[in-house]
């Protein structure tokens, strides 16, 4: 529970960042939180949450030190101790990347293998930060996120998935970091090829996995969780296709596209798809799905709609306000989350 309120504090400052960086009014107005944002989101607040699962997996009381140090970074970006925050952020995921070893040596599969592939880009993210712009190691943060869950994915639904499955994994994830690493060297070339890579993971997993038979059952919780799958496989697909097409972003509106559509779009669904099955099994308490899990997820993706929307048409009010709904889609599932484990 305290490693979980410290990447749920990580949340918090990341979203107080958002609303600063959109010039909007936000709680706290530090200068400081709108260029720690993507890191302090991804790693602080992802981060912590994904490396608590597999700490928990894992059952060794040592694991737990990567999300711990993960969510001890975020707060430090937070509070202005940027260095702090980078070093941390650099060894926990060394710990998170060790937690993901000792699963790979019990059981030495290659979907276990892919889990740990998928540490390397964002060790190297957090390592290369503290002499690269953050704006240049995004492909890095990408890969992070998409292989952890599209393994997450596998393991959860290897039987849908087919015998193909860990092979077309392996492929996508290998092809996947040695494009994210490609953009450091050649930009536009790197962001084409893991635009392409991105493009056939959502493609995949929306037509193999279980999210197109769960959407069309009646059952609250499946035809919630297919949906916000599906979504989130649709918004990894424009990321994919708008990194393809235009190389590395040389707009806002494109560099906004693809960074939200891949960490909004996709990642945040994925959680809250996820929430309900997985959060049980990290926390040891119930989290029953309610009918008001519907309402953070409409909020989300009609939020990042608007966001793209605007963002092809110059930004402006409509850009602002879509932004803001999807702060106030993180905000309004932090409590449904917590409200439904307390009634339970």
């Amino acid at each position: 529970m305290a490693i979980l309120a410290l990447g749920g504090a990580s949340m918090l400052a990341g979203l107080d960042a958002a609303l600063l960086a959109l010039g909007v009014w936000a709680p706290v107005p530090a200068g400081h939180l709108p260029g720690v944002h993507g890191m302090v989101m991804v790693l602080g607040f992802m981060g912590t949450l994904i490396a608590l699962e597999r700490a928990q997996a894992l059952r060794q009381p040592w694991a737990h030190l990567a999300p711990a140090l993960l969510g001890a970074g975020g707060m430090s970006l937070a509070l202005g101790a940027h260095l702090l925050g980078q070093m941390l952020l650099v060894q926990g995921m060394l710990a998170f990347a060790a937690v993901y070893v000792g699963l790979w040596r019990r059981a030495p599969l290659p979907l276990v293998a892919v889990q740990v592939l998928s540490t390397l880009p964002a060790l190297a993210a957090a390592a290369l930060w503290l002499v690269v712009d953050l704006a240049g190691l995004i492909p890095l943060l990408a890969a992070f996120l998409v292989l952890t869950i599209a393994a997450e994915r596998a393991e959860l639904a290897q039987l849908a998935l087919g015998p193909r499955a860990i092979p077309r994994l392996v492929g996508l994830a290998t092809w996947v970091v040695a494009a994210a690493a490609s953009a450091l060297v050649w930009a536009d070339v790197g962001a084409r090829l893991l635009g392409l890579g991105l493009i056939a993971t959502a493609a995949w997993l929306a037509r193999d996995d279980v999210a197109r038979r769960m959407v069309r059952t009646t059952t609250g919780l499946r035809r919630y969780n297919g949906t916000a799958l599906l979504l989130g496989y649709g918004w990894l697909g424009l990321a994919g296709l708008v990194w393809l097409i235009g190389g590395a972003p040389n707009s806002d509106a494109a560099y906004d596209v693809v960074i939200h559509a891949t960490f909004l779009g996709f990642g945040v669904s994925m959680i809250m798809a996820h929430a309900p099955v997985i959060f049980p099994a990290v926390l040891g308490r119930p989290l029953p799905y309610r009918l008001s899990f519907w309402l953070p997820l409409v909020l989300l993706h009609g939020g990042l709609l608007l966001r793209v929307v605007g963002d092809a048409t110059g930004r402006g009010v409509l850009w602002q306000g879509g932004s803001v709904v999807t702060v106030v889609s993180l905000l309004v599932f932090a409590v449904t989350a917590v409200s439904s484990a307390v009634r339970a």
